[in-house]
């Protein structure tokens, strides 16, 4: 198996679509470093569960990724476990909702830094390992909102975008040395962040859930239901097998249409 005892480190792989991109690469054959900054309790049971159910080693890491020395600190212990970090996925983020005249500051920043540069700085850190191994993997998850906008969406608007810009310009960087680099463009897939925005706008309209799912989505999605999660971390695993080596640099939407209508 191509993915047979490669290292894959996930950001932000606690719960939602980070862990549904971990297991399936465990299942494909990976050890995982598995991140997130959730209740050590909650973390602590998610590693747990991987390691049960897909017999893989999991490392957990609770780096803060809007620190530099923390995500150093974090790709050294991958290295120092297994040896190497063939794969990056790099999904962790923060979401914050203002319009951009009252967005504060401090929101700005964490934005820019979790889920932007934090991107940067694990992608910079596993170059050199792939190159001396003349492969690997770097799957940036964007968003539909990499090619286009919302209000009071800004920093989270001008994050994905900006993702999509590393992208290409580490693949080509990388092209000749047998690493990768792609942006996967998720659209509204069912994370625990999502549900619980669905709640409260079904909430506040006093309508229900199931109701409020069906406004949400018809906004959005012609098909008119969730990408489902399992599917994103279906395009991952391809993205980093055999089949995805030509494939570099490119922007791949996975959205039920939101992006052709």
């Amino acid at each position: 198996m191509t993915l047979e005892n490669k290292c894959a480190l996930i950001t932000g792989s606690v719960r939602g679509l980070g862990y549904a991109i971990a297991a399936d690469l465990a299942r494909a054959g990976c050890h995982i470093v598995l991140h997130g900054l959730e209740p050590e309790g909650l973390a602590q049971d998610a590693a747990d569960t991987l390691r049960r159910t897909s017999g893989r080693t999991v490392l957990l890491s609770r780096a803060d990724l809007a620190r530099v020395e923390q995500i150093e600190e974090l790709m050294h212990a991958a290295r120092q476990q297994f040896g190497n970090v063939d794969i990056v996925v790099n999904n962790a983020v923060v979401r914050h909702f203002a319009p951009a005249e009252e967005l504060p500051a401090l929101h700005w920043d964490e934005s820019i830094a979790v889920n932007l540069s934090a991107a940067f700085h694990t992608s910079r850190l596993a170059i050199p390992g792939m190159r001396a191994r003349a492969w690997g993997r770097i799957i940036n998850m964007s968003s539909v909102y990499g090619s286009s906008a919302a209000v009071n969406r800004v920093g989270y608007v001008t994050t994905k975008t900006g993702l999509i810009g590393m992208t290409r310009a580490i693949a080509l960087e990388t092209a000749a040395s047998g690493i990768t680099c792609n942006a996967v463009c998720p659209g509204t897939v069912p994370t625990p962040a999502i549900l619980e925005r669905i709640a409260g706008i079904a909430a506040k309209a006093g309508i229900s859930q199931e109701q409020a799912t069906r406004d949400y989505l018809a906004e959005r999605q012609p098909t008119g239901r969730f990408v489902a999660m399992e599917s994103v971390a279906a395009m991952v695993r391809f993205l980093c097998g055999d089949a995805g080596r030509d494939i570099t640099g490119a922007v791949l939407p996975i959205d039920g249409g939101w992006t052709a209508a």
